[in-house]
């Protein structure tokens, strides 16, 4: 019976170190549940400035994809998810680069998103430190819902928010084409 039980313990043991992948110093899972949808890591890469590592992305998806416009305009549960490993990833630094961002999406014409994304940013109300982990999740049919280390942060309606949000990853000018090229799993 021991020797039953040490196996079964050891099956679950592998079965959770194998249910993730380490992206530089962070480690992502392999398959989130946000919404009642089960997502599967479409892909991860690691957000870089001048070779220091500033956060890891993991993409969550239904079904993988390889291509940013169908992702763009899927009406579907996916996720991104943010893990902070460095200490230059501050507050402050993250309020700007997400106003950048949205700037670049939506070609400098943020005007009909500016109420929400400065809800968005609100969202970044509290400081940022190394290990901090963000779920930005759009949820077909009630908008995009923030977390900050598993707690819930809001909620934000819309397709077109989310569309803008997920393009400041997954654009033409993504915040990095290392993040985006590994959360389309092309790394």
């Amino acid at each position: 019976m021991k020797k039953i039980t040490l196996l079964i313990v050891a099956f679950i043991s592998l079965t959770t170190a194998t249910a993730q992948i380490r992206v530089g110093k962070a480690v992502l899972p392999y398959e989130e549940n946000f919404g009642e949808t089960d997502l599967k890591l479409n892909g991860a890469g690691m957000r870089e400035m001048l070779w220091i590592d500033l956060y890891a992305g993991g993409l969550y998806l239904q079904k993988k994809s390889k291509d940013p416009r169908a992702i763009l305009d899927a009406d579907e549960t996916m996720a991104i998810k943010l893990n902070i490993v460095s200490g230059f990833v501050t507050q402050k630094k993250m309020i700007k680069a997400v106003q950048d961002g949205f700037k670049k999406a939506t070609f400098g014409n943020t005007k009909a998103l500016d109420e929400r994304i400065n809800k968005f940013i609100n969202f970044f109300n509290e400081p940022i430190v190394k290990n901090d982990i963000f779920d930005i999740v759009y949820v077909k049919g009630k908008g995009v819902q923030a977390f900050k280390n598993g707690k819930e942060l809001g909620v934000i309606e819309g397709r077109d928010f989310k569309y803008a949000l997920f393009k400041i990853w997954l654009g033409d000018e993504p915040a990095s084409e290392g993040i985006k090229n590994g959360m389309l799993g092309l790394q």
